[in-house]
């Protein structure tokens, strides 16, 4: 008998013809849904393909009322219901095109351009992302330290929890408007950062690390606060009981070799994406799932396996998993009094706004801050109690010429909801789901 010679195969090249032989096919309906614009994504299936397709409706600030997800097999087949942030349907064409040529193409062709997980090469900033024990007035002292580097702060997100910070800074050369690449610079400003992070007694020393790159900020502040282990509960004086408004069950499904993961929470924008980044980091593979959500809480539900192809088989990681939803939940849901802000002096901006900030005795849950000028922060007072309208007056004056914006969030937490208690019925339920009833 002729024997043979073994021959490799490149899986990548191969993995990439099956992927052309079958490309997605992208669908915006604005006929069959009275009060949504359905968008139905049929592909062959590939890992990560739900969180970009996700990634690229919410990066719209597109609102997912409802979803339907099955990607068993080698298949890929997902309908999302949308509105706009006003709950109109998607009627813009220029919107309905990207949505159909990002999904098509850079998705699903060029996965390693979206599913970053450091930074991409760029010269127009340099990225500064920093870790460690939140404090009143932090953020405030890493603006001071790069004010005095001559540097500008283009574009920054921060998330607090849990007692953590994390902040994903884009900043530029003051004299150049672009990137900062000399290193002997660049050493310099991580040395003064480390210090600041250093400037408390908790054991978790902050962290801090600095690329020439760009990066999808949101997906990397969730993958930074779980490396510092936000997650770990720890004892906060003044905090009330996330259960209150937070519910995640994970159950077995043994029948059909899944886990089930059950989450019940107060609605909010891009929830499903932050749900998405944690299954999707902690090497979970979502195979069905249903969301759908109200006037005031979301219901999500999944079936699950790792990466291996197992389901969960041990109690500390069904505890972990959970901790770790929970904390995907509540980092983006910061309590506080939201404070908008739009200036067109962008010189030194943040630095002086933050100072002003902590002058007052404020302490900063949440900040977004955009190239574009309206910038957003979630402020508490540094005692706990709320912020009065004396301190808004100050705050006020001191800003100058920049556009103010003041808006109290209500803390009324809903109903705790009841848990269902049949796997068998939730695995029934989901099934005999139709694309019924997205229309």
């Amino acid at each position: 008998m002729r024997s043979y010679p073994d021959v490799e195969v490149d899986e990548d090249e191969f993995a990439k013809l099956i992927r052309r032989m079958n490309p997605p096919r992208v669908v915006v309906d604005n006929d069959s849904c009275y009060d949504a614009t359905v968008i139905r994504v049929d592909s062959a299936n590939k890992q990560g393909i739900l969180l970009e397709v996700v990634r690229v409706l919410t990066d719209l600030n597109l609102i997912i009322r409802k979803a339907y997800i099955s990607s068993d097999g080698s298949w890929f087949m997902d309908v999302f219901n949308v509105t706009d942030e006003a709950g109109n349907k998607v009627l813009d064409g220029e919107v309905i095109s990207y949505i159909q040529k990002s999904i098509e193409s850079e998705v699903y062709f060029f996965p390693e351009l979206q599913n970053s997980i450091g930074a991409m090469p760029s010269k127009e900033h340099t990225l500064i992302e920093v870790t460690g024990s939140d404090r009143p007035g932090l953020l405030s002292e890493i603006c001071a330290v790069l004010a005095t580097q001559l540097c500008l702060v283009a574009k920054a997100e921060l998330w607090t929890h849990n007692g953590r910070v994390a902040a994903v800074l884009h900043v530029t050369d003051e004299s150049t408007g672009g990137a900062i690449e000399d290193p002997e610079r660049l050493s310099t400003i991580k040395k003064l950062l480390c210090n600041v992070l250093r400037g408390n007694s908790d054991s978790r020393i902050g962290r801090m690390a600095i690329s020439l790159g760009l990066t999808h900020t949101e997906r990397r502040l969730h993958q930074m606060m779980v490396d510092d282990r936000d997650y770990e509960m720890v004892s906060m004086k003044g905090d009330v009981d996330d259960t209150v408004r937070t519910h995640v069950a994970v159950m077995d499904c043994l029948e059909k070799d899944y886990t089930v993961v059950i989450l019940r929470s107060k609605d909010r924008p891009k929830l499903l994406f932050d749900i998405l980044c944690t299954l999707t980091d902690l090497k979970y593979v979502v195979f069905h799932g249903t969301v759908s959500s109200g006037k005031e809480e979301a219901y999500q539900e999944y079936y699950i396996r790792h990466t291996d192809g197992l389901p969960i088989n041990s109690e500390s990681e069904r505890q972990r998993l959970i901790q770790c939803l929970k904390a995907a939940i509540e980092r983006r849901a910061s309590e506080g009094l939201e404070l908008e802000l739009q200036t067109e002096d962008r010189g030194g901006f943040l630095s002086e706004i933050t100072r002003i900030f902590r002058e007052n005795g404020l302490t900063i849950r949440r900040a977004e801050i955009s190239i574009s000028g309206n910038d957003t922060f979630y402020l508490s007072e540094m005692s706990g109690n709320p912020i009065d309208q004396k301190t808004i007056d100050l705050i006020k004056g001191q800003l100058g010429d920049t556009v103010l914006r003041v808006k109290q969030k209500l803390k009324v937490p809903p109903k705790p909801p009841e848990m269902v208690g049949s796997v068998n019925f939730i695995f029934g339920n989901l099934f005999k789901a139709s694309f019924q009833s997205f229309r």
